[in-house]
């Protein structure tokens, strides 16, 4: 929790308003925009500063953002409140760990979608538990849209290696990773395929993001190669369902819907 609320005052100028932070984000937008039913009720895992929210509620969706973090949290009502009332009304912002997802369950009417965005689920130790509590909570039918962090990422060994920290090149190959403290997972497209199956989803599409396209970290390259990272994101998005870029991406987006 403090290690992400440390980082909710910045979080917006270091990722969501950043170039890279920009083109992956209008990638589960897009994905978003053609599966989520007109008027739907969206449960929001790891809200964030609330960008998500904001953008599925103008959309005319409501939507409840749920964080670990109370710092996030209180951005995310902050965003909801800045953007007009209208918007406001259709956020519900709560704390609540990924863990205890199944507190939800049996207290309003089932959610029509969820929504796990940029890593949240990375930070879990029993993904097949989170997909099981949300299958209580979205109807049968609806849908899940989680973005993970893979496991092999060629874009960070040579990033990193080129500048000779070994140390990052590698961090997502150690046994038991850690960040800022936190132990984390990096679970293959197959494992999670895997616990979505046990738990009553079926994966209908998954798309890599940052295969071809420089992962967020690599935003001074961005900087000075605008035209190249365009021409690289129209490569990617044609190809992102293929099993190179799926692979080696950055993040993916596992795409599921309830049984």
């Amino acid at each position: 929790m403090a290690a992400f609320d440390a980082l909710a005052a910045d979080y917006d100028v270091t990722f969501s308003e950043t170039i890279l932070g920009g083109v992956l984000r209008a990638r589960v937008h897009e994905r978003l925009a053609h599966g989520l039913p007109v008027g739907g009720r969206v449960l929001e895992l790891n809200c964030g500063t609330g960008v998500d929210a904001v953008w599925l509620a103008r959309r005319g969706h409501s939507v409840l953002a749920t964080d670990v973090s109370p710092a996030m949290v209180a951005h995310a009502a902050l965003a909801a409140r800045r953007a007009g009332a209208a918007i406001e009304a259709r956020i519900d912002t709560a704390v609540l760990a990924l863990e205890d997802l199944s507190v939800l369950s049996g207290t309003e009417r089932p959610f029509d979608a969820a929504l796990s965005n940029f890593g949240g689920l990375n930070c879990v130790a029993d993904v097949t538990a989170v997909l099981a509590d949300l299958a209580a909570l979205v109807r049968p039918g609806g849908r899940a849209w989680l973005c993970i962090m893979g496991p092999l990422v060629p874009w960070e060994w040579v990033w990193f290696a080129g500048r000779g920290d070994w140390s990052s090149a590698r961090r997502r190959l150690r046994r038991n990773p850690r960040w800022r403290g936190l132990p984390l997972q990096y679970p293959t497209v197959r494992s999670v395929r895997r616990a979505a199956r046990a738990t009553g989803w079926a994966p209908v599409r998954v798309d890599g993001l940052a295969a071809l396209v420089p992962p967020p970290f690599a935003e001074s390259f961005a900087g000075r190669h605008p035209r190249l990272v365009a021409g690289l994101d129209r490569l990617e998005r044609r190809l992102a369902h293929t099993a190179p870029v799926v692979w080696t991406a950055d993040h993916y987006l596992i795409e599921l819907v309830h049984r």
